[in-house]
């Protein structure tokens, strides 16, 4: 008896031990972070999603980098899809969400996302959607496109970055309120729709604001799908000022988020530390310098507004969408 009492000491003694001597638990993160671009390289939210992480790394921040990688397809939804099904719930994986876009498309497809599957971080910008022709095209204004369209029933194409994106809505929206028969064009991102539209592969196009502006030379930009004009491209009237009824349900938000299941204590961390990146100075002035339209937002306001959009957007495209 008393060996066994003994040994059982000793037993609970090496535990307590053992417990002094094992290391420590890492402190998140201890390694890069990936943060999944459900866009092509080179677009808006790549390009943004870049300068928006750049300082990662610096001790005040994460201390850690935070590498891009980009799941491209079906408007987003290959890269969303992957992310809940596929991604990791320790908090080394990320991703960049667009809104209206993975709203409007949990609501018309059967994804495996919604506002309920994604843990809201903090968002950097607000892009609008402009409506763009090529360089040499003969339309000069909103109302030659128009006059164009309602000549040519079926021959006003207009492209986007895909299905029930922040441009698709544009487009719908434009449809109906200018009374013109749109032929909605999807395309695999920003990218290959800004060529496109340069190609003069389509009559006209809808793309987000940032990309616009860095591709000005290149391009005509008609109207602006916002409530107002905007600073970078003070010239550019809304559809409003020409009387049409499109508001600004297509602007384009972009930020961060985990899949539901990350650890409550790194989501926390996150949300307190991506604001403070987002309004440094050299974030700023590089989103600045591009043209690239910011808003920055907490955790606790992204929760609200995806709420609030998605609530928006079952009425906006019940209306829409309706024959």
């Amino acid at each position: 008896m008393k060996l066994k009492n003994s040994l059982g000491i000793l037993a609970v003694v090496g535990l307590v031990l053992f417990g002094f001597m094992a290391p420590a638990q890492a402190e998140w993160p201890d390694r890069p972070i990936s943060m999944i671009v459900t866009y092509p390289p080179g677009g808006a939210t790549d390009f943004q999603a870049r300068i928006a992480t750049m300082i990662a790394g610096n001790e005040e921040f994460f201390g850690q980098p935070i590498v891009v990688i980009n799941k491209a397809g079906a408007g987003g939804q290959v890269g969303w899809n992957w992310v809940i099904e596929k991604g990791t719930k320790d908090g080394y994986t990320l991703t960049t969400y667009n809104v209206p876009h993975f709203i409007s498309q949990s609501i018309v497809y059967n994804t495996k996302y919604d506002i309920n599957t994604f843990e809201a971080v903090a968002n950097w910008g607000a892009d609008p959607a402009v409506l763009i022709v090529p360089k040499e095209s003969p339309y000069n204004t909103l109302e030659d496109l128009i006059k164009f369209g309602k000549e040519n029933p079926g021959k006003l194409t207009v492209n986007g970055a895909g299905m029930y994106v922040g441009h698709h809505i544009a487009a719908l929206q434009m449809g109906k309120a200018c009374d013109v028969p749109v032929v909605y064009i999807p395309e695999a991102g920003g990218v290959p729709a800004m060529q496109s539209v340069i190609g003069a592969k389509v009559i006209a196009g809808f793309n987000n604001l940032s990309d616009a502006y860095r591709s000005q030379d290149r391009i005509k930009i008609l109207a602006i799908a916002d409530l107002e004009r905007h600073e970078f491209l003070p010239d550019v009237p809304t559809f409003k000022e020409f009387g049409y009824d499109v508001d600004d349900a297509s602007v384009n938000f972009r930020g961060v988020a985990f899949a539901k299941g990350v650890p409550q204590e790194i989501i926390d961390k996150a949300s307190e530390v991506f604001p403070k990146m987002f309004n440094a100075k050299q974030t700023v002035a590089k989103m600045k310098e591009s043209g690239s339209p910011t808003r920055t937002m907490t955790r606790e306001q992204v929760t609200k507004m995806f709420k609030d959009r998605e609530v928006f957007l079952k009425e906006l495209l019940k209306d829409l969408t309706k024959k």
